[in-house]
């Protein structure tokens, strides 16, 4: 069993910072690729950022150079630095693993449940 777990969401107005947090747990063996994902009311959900097993990063078009992700393998936990908040960032953010169990052979993609974020004044 894997379970994630966010935390950090909550309500901010425009121009501020979060910080999110995801961890991991249960019988893990490796974690290639870790993610956020957000989905606003009325719309799909969309790749914030993810970031591979080496480090390398990538950003979705509407929050780069304001969101940085970041890991640490030592704790399988994978974080989203949010600053200069917009009101158009408020929606449920998620974050998504990419996770080898213990005695299986393939890696499966595992999601958490979602923290909320609102940006309002």
């Amino acid at each position: 069993q894997v379970q994630l777990v966010e935390s950090g969401g909550g309500l901010v107005q425009p121009g501020e910072s979060l910080r999110l947090s995801c961890a991991a747990s249960g019988n893990i063996r490796s974690i290639n690729a870790m993610g956020w994902y957000r989905q606003a009311p009325g719309k799909e959900r969309e790749l914030v950022a993810d970031i591979t097993s080496d480090g390398s990063a990538k950003y979705g078009d509407s929050v780069r150079g304001r969101f940085t992700i970041s890991r640490d393998n030592a704790k399988n936990t994978v974080y989203l630095q949010m600053n200069s908040l917009k009101p158009e960032d408020t929606a449920v953010y998620y974050c998504k693993m990419n996770i080898k169990r213990l005695w299986y052979t393939v890696f499966n993609d595992y999601w958490g449940k979602g923290t909320l974020v609102t940006v309002s004044s």
